[in-house]
């Protein structure tokens, strides 16, 4: 028996774990992977992002989580009509696999117990006490009086809570983004130390992006309809090859994800009776796919709510929201600003 269960071990339930733990709190962080897991990412952290380490961590991100170049330098937005918008801003570049298991590391000293390779199928809450079923090496059920769902937009744990409690939390789980990136050996007439996005809607059916991670060009396009990444990407490297003299020699990896859809408005589910969402599960996501800062403010301050108001569950979910709304807010704003730069988020402004 838990006070808390976090599922997953991305920067929302390492953030939460390490709040609840370091309070005293009995807490359990499962994550599905073996850590360190990989998420594909940008892998940058935004000033914020660096921020919030230090305040939630105690500390400043360490070297062995980054690759070169180290620091980031900012973003460079293209929009459809060719027009360039550079945001200048102190950033760190950084491999997810080292920083979230690094991440959950801190949790653990903070007093988390984490359980890696062990998945959360389901989970249910009866008579005060959420009952959560594990597969890993073993079969489990274990029970906490709340469950923090940090799983990411690929976790299968909130379609098993939407289906159970149909019409109790704000909506359906979110349409898809398919992302599609490739690593590759060769050279380019760019600054390696900004992050690259291209809105053409010839580019992609989303966004098109390049950066550099341990002298690797990362070349990707997002689509709606997987079956175009194929038609989309060879469209992109044309371009590239065309404008920024693109030389591939060779390609060394290629990965697909998955992320939320955001829609005007930025919905968000908030969880329902002891069970909350955080991080991009929640629908916590900046553009351009920053869902770092996003998630380990929103996993904080669904652990401060949780801490605050423990022995009184009806208020959790709404004191939760309620320490989010400036996040929310800043994440509109941010979509309102991309929105207003090119027509391919003309419905987002």
């Amino acid at each position: 028996m838990y006070d808390v269960i976090v599922v997953g071990a991305g920067p929302a339930g390492c953030t939460a774990a390490k709040a609840l733990a370091e309070k005293g709190y009995k807490v359990l962080l499962v994550e599905k992977f073996r850590m360190p897991r990989y998420k594909s990412c940008s892998g940058v952290l935004i000033k914020k992002s660096m921020e919030l380490v230090k305040k939630y961590f105690g500390e400043a991100v360490p070297e062995s989580a980054m690759c070169t170049p180290t620091d980031n330098r900012g973003m460079v937005f293209k929009n459809d009509a060719g027009k360039e918008y550079r945001f200048e801003q102190e950033g760190l570049n950084v491999w997810r696999s080292h920083f979230d298991g690094w991440l959950a590391e801190k949790a653990k000293e903070s007093g988390a117990e984490v359980r890696d390779g062990v998945a959360a199928l389901s989970c249910t809450e009866k008579d005060g006490v959420v009952e959560v079923s594990l597969h890993g090496q073993k079969n489990d059920t274990v029970g906490a009086r709340y469950v923090l769902d940090c799983e990411g937009v690929v976790g299968a744990l909130k379609r098993q809570i939407a289906r159970q409690y149909a019409g109790k939390i704000t909506g359906e789980v979110p349409g898809y983004i398919t992302t599609y990136q490739t690593f590759n050996e060769g050279s380019i007439d760019l600054d390696p130390h900004y992050f690259y996005a291209y809105l053409q809607p010839e580019l992609s059916e989303y966004d098109a992006w390049f950066n550099v991670k341990d002298d690797l060009l990362v070349l990707g396009v997002s689509v709606k309809d997987m079956d175009k990444i194929g038609h989309y990407y060879g469209r992109f490297i044309a371009y590239m090859e065309g404008k920024h003299n693109l030389r591939i020699s060779r390609q060394t990896k290629e990965e697909k994800w998955l992320m939320p859809h955001i829609r005007p408005g930025c919905r968000v589910d908030y969880g329902v009776g002891r069970i909350l969402f955080a991080g991009e599960v929640a629908g916590f996501l900046n553009p351009m796919g920053e869902g770092i800062s996003a998630g380990m403010e929103s996993g904080y301050c669904a652990a401060g709510a949780v801490m605050k108001h423990f022995d009184n569950p009806e208020v959790v979910r709404e004191a939760y929201r309620q320490s989010t709304e400036n996040l929310k807010s800043y994440m509109q704003r941010q979509w309102s600003l991309v929105g207003g730069m090119a027509g391919t988020f003309r419905e987002m402004e």
